[in-house]
């Protein structure tokens, strides 16, 4: 709960306080881990779901990491969860992150999801300068949304046809961050 965009910490401090977040958060938080913004892998967040979840179900969890990571090759991949237009569009008054993320509790509105547009006299005034008392954004959405749908975007092109095999792999998770070389 400490990635800078508040709806994004709003979940995740809900999941750990509660055991349990609504289905549109899950979709929100799997998205800014992989695809949309911090391009990690959906294993991560499937373990973080597995130990946090009330209503963890191995199978379920699995399935929908691999569906909204887009990992699985059969989701539209260029629809991506923005951290805060999100928000703004499910609840305008921020009265969610407010309750979860206390330290943003006497934020206007106006700047509730994007706190760091507030202006610095604002911030001390409501008791939470950002950058010292609450993460900026741990990422530029808009710019780690667009390099991310691309990356998707050439994985998808490499396996339209359903071929390529392990070398195309390689040379598409290259491409798009990946970690591991497939050897032949």
């Amino acid at each position: 709960g400490k990635t800078g965009y508040p709806f994004v910490d709003a979940i995740m401090r809900q999941l750990r306080q509660e055991g349990f977040i609504h289905h549109l958060g899950r979709h929100m938080v799997a998205c800014f881990l992989t695809r949309g913004d911090l391009w990690i892998s959906w294993e991560a967040g499937a373990r973080v779901f597995e130990e946090e979840l009330l209503d963890a179900d191995y199978a379920v969890n699995n399935f929908n990491w691999l569906w909204l990571s887009c990992s699985g090759f059969f989701y539209q991949y260029f629809r991506c969860y923005s951290p805060i237009a999100f928000g703004k569009k499910t609840d305008p008054n921020g009265d969610y992150i407010r309750k979860y993320v206390p330290e943003l509790k006497s934020f206007d509105k106006k700047y509730i999801y994007e706190p760091w547009r507030a202006p610095i006299v604002d911030q001390k005034k409501w008791g939470c300068v950002i950058g010292n008392d609450y993460p900026k954004p741990i990422v530029a959405h808009d710019e780690a949304s667009k390099a991310n749908m691309s990356k998707v975007a050439s994985a998808y092109a490499a396996f339209k046809d359903g071929g390529g095999g392990a070398k195309r792999a390689a040379e598409a998770a290259d491409g798009a961050g990946g970690k591991k070389k497939v050897k032949r």
